[in-house]
């Protein structure tokens, strides 16, 4: 019985101790690039409110066809003056009722539902726009963190160097075989690593805080990143002009906005058509020898009238003047995108180049550099020094490397950014 209790608590312990580990488990979970675009695109804040915005246009649309409320009163009608002399010895005067209702013209309320249903087209327009930048700050983000993680790895490395070149200086003092300063910059070199590698912790956790707030997700969250992202390959310098009619969001938020306006203009020039009123009036006469009377009118308004038309008339032409200009800024984003897009292209073959030439040759030349140093060290045919600034030189070599690769990885966020892919 003792040892059935004593098993029981030890599956209990364990148990208690896997719940413990499972946030810790999660928080370490590996997120794709695409899973983090995808987690920005559903989550975050400022999308979110542009599909509010939408739907709010949506909901003004469906209360454009709604009719003005009715007006109902209640008074008297041509009741004397209190203490006027009356000829005869008779209530005169009716008490009365009224109602009106305004009828609204259906080409108008056509036109202004057909307006906000534009305009709820541009808040979706405006999401694409935003989502573009979110998801440029996103893809830096990540590509940074990669190159991150690819410099941690290699102080790693050079902390494993420095930690074997000091174990050997110290193991040749005693026999004469090396110098005592040497050791001292052994040291030095060795925590100045350590000091690289404080810092490159600190911006990988930096990087993680900028795609939790992307991704709408707490601060605190730890998880890894798949750091297999392949180099860009060489991108045309052509440019397709329709292929940025068609993906630049912010092209395409322009034309929302120019049909918007088109259909102000239509809803504007409806206001030379007519609206119409109708009213009824019941008045009950507080003489008893009277009848009940009633008056029923039918009303238009008369919108052509030169004191009135004048309005929608400048209003039109001023939103004609305003639709021109938006055309013409739609051309200039164009060119310029075209542009923009060229010389990128030209200058993320170059940096893509120069990438490859210091991983293909800059790199293993001073890496064999170093082996060769490092033999002769090991062989007692070379001094500590020699093998630090032939590290050192390597190390440099293969931060540059890192450096110029961010850079390229940034451009090319840049690039897709500007042609929206």
């Amino acid at each position: 019985m003792m040892l059935s209790i004593k098993k029981y608590k030890n599956i209990s312990w364990l148990f208690v101790m896997l719940l413990a580990s499972a946030p810790a488990l999660a928080q370490q979970q590996t997120m794709t690039l695409d899973s983090v675009l995808q987690r920005v695109s559903s989550s975050n804040p400022m999308l979110q409110q542009y599909e509010l915005r939408a739907k709010a246009q949506d909901a003004y649309a469906e209360g454009a066809t709604s009719w003005m409320p009715p007006m109902v009163g209640a008074g008297v009608f041509m009741m004397p003056y209190s203490r006027q002399s009356v000829e005869r010895d008779e209530r005169e005067g009716a008490y009365m009722i009224s109602a009106e209702q305004a009828i609204p013209n259906p080409a108008k309320q056509r036109a202004k539902q057909a307006y906000f249903d534009s305009r709820a087209a541009i808040e979706q327009a405006k999401t694409a726009v935003v989502f573009n930048e979110l998801r440029s700050q996103a893809k830096a983000a990540y590509y940074s963190w990669v190159v991150l993680e690819k410099k941690m790895n290699v102080l790693q490395d050079n902390e494993r160097i420095m930690t074997y070149m000091l174990k050997l200086a110290r193991i040749r003092y005693p026999y004469s075989q090396g110098k005592l300063g040497s050791i001292y910059e052994a040291e030095a070199r060795l925590h100045e690593v350590e000091n690289m590698q404080l810092m490159t912790r600190n911006e990988i956790l930096q990087q993680n805080v900028a795609l939790n707030i992307l991704m709408n997700l707490p601060k605190e969250l730890q998880f890894r990143i798949d750091t297999l992202v392949s180099v860009p390959e060489p991108v045309a310098l052509a440019t397709d002009t329709a292929y940025l009619n068609d993906n630049r969001s912010d092209l395409r938020q322009l034309d929302r906005s120019i049909e918007t306006m088109r259909l102000g203009v239509e809803l504007e020039r409806l206001e030379r058509k007519p609206d119409f009123r109708l009213r009824f009036d019941h008045m009950t006469p507080r003489n008893s020898m009277m009848p009940n009377q009633f008056t029923a009118m039918g009303m238009v308004s008369v919108p052509i009238a030169p004191w009135s038309s004048k309005m929608y008339k400048a209003n039109t032409k001023a939103m004609n003047l305003e639709i021109e200009a938006m055309q013409r800024e739609r051309e200039g984003i164009l060119n310029e995108a075209q542009g923009m897009a060229r010389n990128m292209a030209l200058e993320l073959n170059t940096m893509r180049e120069q990438t490859e030439n210091y991983q293909a040759k800059i790199l293993p030349a001073l890496k064999k550099n170093y082996d060769v140093t490092m033999l002769a060290y090991e062989q007692n045919s070379a001094q500590l020094p020699e093998v630090i600034d032939a590290w050192e030189a390597l190390n440099m070599a293969q931060m540059e490397y890192l450096n110029r690769l961010q850079e390229l990885y940034l451009m090319v966020v840049n690039y897709e950014k500007e042609i929206e892919k």
